[in-house]
Formats: structure tokens, C-alpha cells, sequence
């Protein structure tokens, strides 16, 4: 019992040793190892009359496909309010086999209002080399909801134009790859950053043995594996799972200017700096108002024949509502809470703070790099 206590104790101060460490498999991955994107063009069948309806193209599309079982009709003589002409996407996972099954994604390009109960027939899946890696066919499943009245009112939830079909579309060609071919591998680091990659490179060749890993540039590192595939298979499992303590990264603030966003990482600091910010709203309303009434004759029911004009003028009304200016006095080197607790403290909104730091930025107080998406 005291042996396995002690196994137990050992076991949680090891793994605490890397509560704050990251996996090599998290920061990195291996260059060739990628997945490929597929994309066909198919025909949904099975709707309850929120198909494309007139549209030719559908039309023509399911001419073509049942010509291919011998009956021969013509666009007149086809109906595809059931029918709805989509195009199907998928990812390939890197080394997938034939006979293995991936998710599609079904959406439409005609009229069509929902894919709600539609089944999508046999689609080839093409990868951007032309070749077919993939056929998709199978029921859809669709999450949003479009209801139309009698009257043309209607209503949408979700987005109905859209489906997915799991496991919908069957493998029928590998990607080929050179990857059990060469006795090395290349991890390609997801944040270019020259410190994190001779830190990750310190740490396999700690681990594997010297000059194991040599790091090629701030994005790429060199790994020398076995040559037996099995070997090489086990010794990237252990690569990927190799805990390291990343460098700290480099100092950002994103800003997006579209919806007030802003994410301030923890290094950013500031130089002294006062910054004063206040805004101005100026409204303007303009009003027609009548000062005579015109008089005239009237025949009929609406035609006037004579008489005089009414009078008007145009009336225009300014409103202009200045707030105080708010100013902030920042001594050198403040960290990010300091600078987010005066913020705060003065009822500073998403635009504000991006105004303040846009001109931190150009005034050279903001020690980060500045992100404008």
C-alpha cells in the first residue's frame, strides 16, 4: 500500500510540474500532413414544393439525370418545385482510406426556400486537381425553419438553405503522399515566433538526443525520425506530446472596427501619456410648416380648377449635445489592468476605447503591436 501511495504522489507532482505547459501538438503542426477541400454539384429531390421551381438549370439537371435510366423529357415537361440544384462541400482528412465515410455540407444556388426533407442524390466530390476522391448521397438534416403564408408573409429561423449530412459522403480515392517516404518531418509553428521555435527545438533535442531538431526559420522546424514507418509512427506520437513552457508572446491589441471589439493581450504596456476623449452628437430635424391655407374652387370629387397655393416654409431645427471630455494620465510602463480599471472607472465604451488606443497607437505611447481586422 505504501509503494502505490507512493506511486500515486509521484505521479500528481509530476503532472503539476506542467499545469502551465503547452504540447508541441497544439503550437505546431507537420508540414504535408493537411486536409484537402471537395466540392461537387447535386441535386436535392424530396422537398415539399420549396424547391427551385422554374429554374432551368434544376430543370435541365434532372433531364440529365434521368436520361441516364432511359426516359427522355424535356424542360417543359418538368416540374422542380421538389427539386433543388445545391452544391455539396466536404473536408478530406489527411491519410483517409477508401471505404471511409466523411460529413457533407448541402447548400443551395437556385430558388429553393428549405432543403427540409430532401435527399440529395448521388454527387461526385472533386478535389482541385479535377480528380473524384469521394461520392455523397443520403438524407439531409437541417436546422433552420422557413414558413410562408398564403398571403406572402413568412418567416425564417436558422438558415434552411442549408443542410448537413453525416457520414454522407464514402472515400473511394487516397491523397496520395510522400510523408513514410522521408527520414524527417517539418513542424510548422501555427505563430511565427523565432524564441518559440528554438525553445521547441531545445526541448526535443533535450528529450530525443542533440541535433535532433534544428529550427530552420521563425515558422519551421526540422525533426529527423526513424526510417521503419511503425517507428516513425511511435516516435511522432511521442514528438506531438512533449510538454514545453512557451515563450512569452509578442505584445497585441486586435481591434475590430466593425463591431467595437478589442482584445488587449497581457504584456501591453503603455509610455506616458494623458489623453483626453470626449464626443459630439449633432442632430438635425427639418419640419415643413404650413402658414396659409390655399383656397379654390373644386369640381367634382378631387380636380381643383382655381383658387390660390398654400403657403409654406421650411423649418430646421439643430440640436448639438457635446459630452465632457474624459482625460487619462498614464505614468510609464502602466500594465493592461491598469489601463482597463481607468476605462472602466469613466464609463468608456467599445468605440471610445478604440479611438484612445488608434491614438496611443500614432503618438507612440502604445508599446504593442496595433491590429486593425
Amino acid at each position: 500500500m505504501k509503494k502505490i501511495l507512493t506511486f500515486i504522489f509521484c505521479f500528481f507532482t509530476f503532472s503539476n510540474n506542467f499545469v502551465h505547459a503547452d504540447r508541441i501538438k497544439d503550437m505546431a503542426s507537420i508540414a504535408g500532413v493537411r486536409t484537402n477541400q471537395l466540392v461537387g454539384y447535386g441535386l436535392v429531390v424530396g422537398l415539399a414544393k420549396t424547391g427551385d421551381g422554374s429554374v432551368e438549370l434544376t430543370k435541365q439537371s434532372i433531364a440529365s439525370m434521368i436520361k441516364q435510366f432511359g426516359v427522355i423529357a424535356t424542360n417543359a415537361d418538368i416540374n422542380a418545385s421538389n427539386a433543388a440544384n445545391v452544391m455539396v462541400t466536404a473536408t478530406l482528412p489527411p491519410f483517409a482510406k477508401p471505404g471511409q465515410t466523411i460529413d457533407v455540407t448541402v447548400s443551395t444556388i437556385g430558388k429553393a426556400k428549405s432543403l427540409k426533407g430532401g435527399t440529395l442524390l448521388m454527387t461526385a466530390m472533386n478535389g482541385a486537381d479535377g480528380e473524384v476522391y469521394a461520392i455523397a448521397q443520403g438524407n439531409l438534416v437541417v436546422g433552420g425553419l422557413g414558413v410562408e403564408g398564403a398571403d406572402g408573409s413568412s418567416t425564417i429561423q436558422g438558415t434552411p438553405t442549408v443542410g448537413r449530412i453525416p457520414s454522407g459522403a464514402t472515400v473511394e480515392k487516397m491523397v496520395a503522399t510522400t510523408f513514410l517516404e522521408k527520414n524527417n518531418i517539418v513542424l510548422n509553428l501555427h505563430q511565427a515566433d523565432f524564441s518559440q521555435a528554438d525553445k521547441i527545438a531545445e526541448t526535443i533535442n533535450d528529450t530525443f538526443g542533440p541535433e535532433v531538431a534544428t529550427p530552420l526559420d521563425s515558422t519551421s522546424i526540422k525533426v529527423r525520425t526513424p526510417e521503419k514507418p511503425s517507428q516513425k509512427v511511435s516516435f511522432i506520437g511521442l514528438l506531438e506530446n512533449l510538454n514545453f513552457e512557451p515563450v512569452t508572446p509578442k505584445a497585441k491589441v486586435v481591434v475590430n472596427s466593425r463591431t467595437g471589439t478589442v482584445v488587449i493581450g497581457g504584456d501591453v504596456r503603455i509610455s506616458p501619456a494623458a489623453v483626453a476623449h470626449g464626443s459630439l452628437s449633432v442632430k438635425i430635424q427639418e419640419d415643413t410648416k404650413l402658414l396659409s391655407e390655399g383656397t379654390g374652387t373644386v369640381v367634382g370629387t378631387s380636380a381643383t380648377v382655381a383658387g390660390t397655393a398654400a403657403t409654406t416654409a421650411q423649418e430646421t431645427d439643430i440640436e448639438v449635445d457635446e459630452q465632457p471630455a474624459r482625460a487619462f494620465v498614464f505614468d510609464p510602463g502602466i500594465e493592461l489592468q491598469t489601463l482597463v480599471d481607468a476605462l472602466n472607472e469613466t464609463g468608456t465604451t467599445a468605440t471610445d476605447m478604440v479611438a484612445i488606443l488608434e491614438a496611443l497607437r500614432e503618438a507612440g505611447a502604445l508599446r504593442a503591436e496595433l491590429i486593425v481586422i
